[in-house]
């Protein structure tokens, strides 16, 4: 085997596995990034049913006072 083919194939394989790990580094930051949005819009319709439920109980509680008046 010559020796530039020899380099070349070593060569190679080092770039290959850098495109490789590029590739998953890519990927995983891609999932992180949708696990955060994720996580951000379960926060915000928790914050959401939080509000309404106090909305709902304010409403509940102005309605009893009327009708015990």
């Amino acid at each position: 085997m010559p020796l530039f083919l020899k380099a070349a194939s070593i060569g190679g394989t080092i770039v290959l596995i850098l495109a490789l790990v590029v590739a998953l580094l890519k990927g995983l930051l891609t999932f992180l990034a949708f696990i955060t949005g994720a996580i951000k819009l379960l926060i915000l319709l928790a914050f959401l049913a939080v509000f309404a439920m106090v909305g709902i109980a304010v409403f509940r509680a102005w309605q009893d006072r009327r009708k015990n008046q």
